[in-house]
């Protein structure tokens, strides 16, 4: 039983299966946990709500060593402990051919109203919170045999802001998402549910220096080897080239598995120096007697799931290659 002092609870549920989002040879077990607690945590924080429980449901092989399950609780624990208050509190176990983890994030407004998708208006600043592309450069780091180093650890163990959540919420914020499927479709998602568009700025999306050494490194041994999220088929991002800066800068586009937080923000917002303005909301385009859905209106769906249409450009240009992970492409 869960102590509701707000009246309102948030909540979201999502996957983690093995061979997809996580290699056994890749990741321990603890940090299974930690990736499947953060997935859901962040997924809370980005309505403007603090996490407060999980539910996990594990089902699994019956000859998985004991000792890795409770490395994983330990996992979903210690993420759980980045957040005060939060906590497993239930979930349920059953046997299947590999790995799976359904986790599901509850959380408290605490008098706040939601952030939704819907929100975002024409004259909003897009700003976000956390890395961008870290976890996608140590994918690509970790498929080329390099181990090792922050970037793998940011595949491994992302580590969301989730108190940025909140802070959001109470700055105004208008719109906000965590980037688990890449910074295009997932601020597609919000240009599609607020009828708008989202012109990113690519001055401010230029990638660090440990993004730069990443795509050399990858590049280097192994041209041309496409680069897509873990054993997970089809490639959402450009393939390895000599093109280091265009590579990384992929990552940080349409890389996803970060979890930072992207949100919108009224003009004149005074952000906390965590938070990077990276773009503005614009009328949408090519739509005529379009009308907005009204802020407050449900709007944390996810329809066409990756795909960000015509509703993010970059420098007012649309984005050549694929703009992020989907399951169903």
């Amino acid at each position: 039983m869960l102590a509701t002092p707000d009246g309102r609870v948030v909540a979201t549920t999502d996957f983690l299966l093995e061979g997809q989002h996580f290699r056994r040879d890749w990741s321990s077990a603890r940090d299974v946990g930690h990736k499947a607690a953060a997935r859901s945590l962040a997924d809370v924080a980005a309505m403007g709500a603090v996490p407060s429980a999980l539910l996990v449901a594990l089902a699994a092989p019956g000859d998985l060593p004991v000792s890795w399950a409770r490395d994983l609780a330990a996992g979903l624990a210690a993420e759980c402990a980045r957040v005060p208050g939060a906590s497993v509190i239930g979930g349920d176990t059953a046997r299947a051919a590999s790995v799976l983890l359904a986790v599901t994030g509850l959380g408290d407004l605490a008098g706040r109203a939601p952030v939704l998708r819907s929100g975002a208006a024409p004259g909003d600043v897009v700003a976000v919170a956390g890395p961008l592309g870290h976890a996608a450069a140590g994918l690509a780091l970790l498929r080329a045999g390099l181990t090792g180093g922050p970037l793998v650890t940011a595949q491994l163990r992302p580590a969301p802001p989730y108190d940025a959540g909140p802070e959001a919420a109470a700055l105004g914020a208008t719109a906000m998402i965590d980037i688990s499927d890449g910074l295009l479709a997932d601020l597609g998602h919000i240009a599609d549910a607020s009828g708008v568009l989202i012109d990113l700025f690519s001055a401010a999306l230029t990638p660090a220096d440990p993004l730069l050494a990443a795509a050399r490194a990858v590049a280097a041994p192994r041209r041309n080897v496409p680069l897509g999220r873990t054993e997970r088929g089809s490639t959402p991002q450009p393939a390895i080239t000599a093109q280091p800066a265009m590579t990384a800068l992929g990552w940080v586009l349409s890389g996803g598995e970060d979890h930072s937080l992207a949100a919108t923000f009224p003009p004149g917002v005074r952000l906390p120096s965590r938070w990077t303005v990276i773009g503005t909301v614009r009328p949408a385009q090519g739509k005529p007697g379009h009308s907005k859905p009204g802020r407050g209106k449900p709007g944390r769906g996810k329809p066409g799931r990756g795909r960000p249409g015509p509703g993010v450009v970059v420098d007012s240009r649309p984005w050549a290659h694929a703009p992020g992970w989907d399951h169903f492409a």
